[in-house]
């Protein structure tokens, strides 16, 4: 381990503002189960006498469990000046311009001024750790990866090492949330008071100062950043890795969870509408053409193959999953064909298969080179005034003279066409997401 956490914990309560809101109230009770919502409720900025709904994770490779905890208070005049004079954006990964690639923005909790480059290294520790995971292996260039830095007065967490400890941190981040040891909450609200600051923010993670296994999700918040729900991790337990990975599945992949209750008993509402679950057995899926039937008999990353299995959003009876144990279900394992179909369009939703780093918005020159950036594999075609061309195909550099661009004095353009040829998306309809074009306009 490269650092201890230092600091004794004060015994002042922190003030009731955890991300969930979650009342870290002097009364801390010990680990306590919580109750499941099979229905999960929009939730986001809303008064103190609300609540939020999350997920959380009682250990690795186990299943997950959701509660209710109580929403933060809107951010006093102070609490905005301070987020105002804090949060410096550093760049981590840049694999092409802001809009152009679906932006990461960590956040650090509990980390003092001395400590932000430990939390700048956290970070890319822990994006090493997620993007191992397929399908996010395969395209690790369609993400920028940014650091928020948030001056702590303390270093740690709050309820780490017990439910006792308080830390005084920029972001609230505290373990035994609402009595559950693992659930680790934020003020959400300072979360996006941070997050704001980033360009372009499309997941959001908060990375909380601590060894103590742990994390969140908060799937159902609609930022005004644009960004959909917000995960937390422990920054040096590498097991709150897949509680990331996890989250993601539901802010970038749309999937819905796999796991269920068994006191939740029949579903007996409407077709939900993830891609994911269904109502539907395998032969229904296959009779109807629905949701995963492509996929249906074919081996899957996870194991075993493709099929309908019941149990799943929640509900042991009347509800369909594509595989019996993928990622949306227990952590560690891999995201199942569907899921992994899903996660490629969700990047895709972001990021576009080919960036330029010849700027677009300037006339080239005829014998200038232009160049772009793409992932190995991605079909590059170039054309000349809307009319295709036999030269560059698959070039990453090339100039306009090269494409036939005569010196004639008259305007040209010069356009790349990209596509994602993956077999992993079946869908004509997430295969459209899987294309993008950039064009240069040719000096006169």
């Amino acid at each position: 381990m490269r650092r201890r956490k230092s600091g004794i914990a004060r015994r002042t309560p922190l003030k009731i503002a955890t991300a969930a809101g979650i009342a870290l109230a002097a009364t801390l009770a010990a680990t306590a189960g919580a109750t499941a919502e099979p229905e999960p409720r929009s939730s986001g900025t809303k008064s103190a006498d609300s609540t939020q709904h999350v997920e959380y994770f009682t250990g690795p490779g186990g299943h997950p469990r959701h509660t209710e905890v109580p929403a933060p208070d809107p951010l006093s005049a102070k609490e905005r000046r301070a987020a105002a004079d804090d949060g410096t954006v550093v760049p981590i990964v840049q694999n092409g311009p802001v809009g152009s690639k679906a932006d990461v923005v960590f956040i650090g909790d509990g980390y003092t001024a001395s400590q932000q480059e430990d939390f700048h290294a956290d970070v890319r520790t822990k994006w090493a750790e997620v993007s191992a995971v397929e399908p996010y292996a395969s395209y690790k260039n369609l993400f920028n990866v940014w650091a928020v830095d948030a001056h702590s007065r303390q270093s740690g967490v709050s309820g780490d090492p017990t439910s006792d400890v308080r830390k005084d941190t920029a972001l609230g981040s505290a373990f035994y949330c609402d009595g559950i040891e693992r659930l680790l909450c934020v003020d959400t609200n300072k979360v996006e008071a941070y997050a704001s600051k980033a360009a372009d923010p499309d997941l959001v993670i908060v990375l909380s100062n601590s060894t103590k296994y742990g994390g969140a999700g908060y799937n159902d918040i609609t930022s005004p950043s644009g960004y959909d729900g917000i995960a937390t991790a422990s920054s040096d337990n590498e097991q709150s890795s897949q509680v990331v990975v996890h989250e993601t599945g539901h802010s970038l992949g749309k999937l819905a969870d796999e796991y269920w209750y068994d006191e939740y008993g029949t579903y007996t509402g409407a077709e939900p509408w993830e891609s994911n679950i269904s109502k539907l057995t395998a032969a229904q899926l296959t009779a109807q053409k629905k949701k995963w039937y492509r996929w249906i008999g074919q081996s899957s990353p996870d194991g075993g193959t493709v099929g309908a299995y019941e149990g799943g959003g929640y509900y042991p009876r009347a509800l369909y999953r594509p595989t019996d144990n993928s990622i949306m279900r227990t952590l560690g394992r891999e995201f199942n064909s569907p899921g992994r179909e899903a996660m490629i369009a969700g990047f895709h939703r972001h990021a576009s298969s080919v960036s330029a780093v010849t700027p677009t918005d300037r006339e080239v020159r005829r014998d200038q080179r232009v160049k772009v950036r793409a992932a190995k594999g991605v079909q590059l075609r170039w054309s000349l005034d809307g009319r295709s061309v036999k030269e560059g195909v698959d070039a990453r550099s090339i100039t306009p003279k090269s494409l036939g661009v005569p010196a004639d004095g008259r305007a040209h353009k010069v356009t790349v066409r990209a596509t994602d040829p993956t077999r992993s998306v079946r869908d004509p309809e997430l295969r459209k997401l899987l294309k993008g074009s950039l064009t240069w306009r040719v000096a006169r």
